[in-house]
């Protein structure tokens, strides 16, 4: 099989893998064959690889609190929905039952109410006078 780039050294297109400084390729014997080498200098590839490991256990960690964290809120949102809903519906019952009231003993709460307010008034008029005294 012949190879498609014009260098020499450029088997199956092994230039775009071959780094500044660990990869190196050469051609084995007179066969199609690719033989990889890698520096021993750049050992501490290991090293590194196994802190990626690490950080990436920590992060999936990290995702599956937040995931935990998630379902919780989710699930106490749902639950205050609920509760909202339970309260609005109250409320209109009650309203609904107010208003059959008023409809039937008519408007003399109301009449009731205002001269409430007006003893109230003259009450605290009349002891604020008193007392200036």
């Amino acid at each position: 099989m012949a190879s498609s780039s014009s260098r020499p050294g450029d088997f199956y297109g092994a230039a775009a893998y071959r780094s500044r400084e660990g990869l190196s390729t050469r051609q084995v014997g007179g066969s199609d064959e690719i033989q990889l080498r890698i520096d021993p200098i750049h050992g501490e590839f290991d090293e590194e690889i196994t802190g990626l490991r690490k950080q990436v256990r920590q992060l999936r960690n990290v995702a599956q609190d937040i995931e935990t964290e998630a379902k919780f809120q989710n699930d106490f949102i749902n639950q205050l929905q609920m509760t909202l809903i339970k309260a609005q519906a109250g409320v209109k019952n009650n309203m609904r039952r107010l208003n059959k009231s008023i409809i039937k003993e008519g408007s003399n709460h109301i009449m009731h109410v205002v001269l409430f307010a007006l003893l109230l008034f003259f009450v605290v008029y009349f002891l604020s006078k008193f007392s200036r005294r």
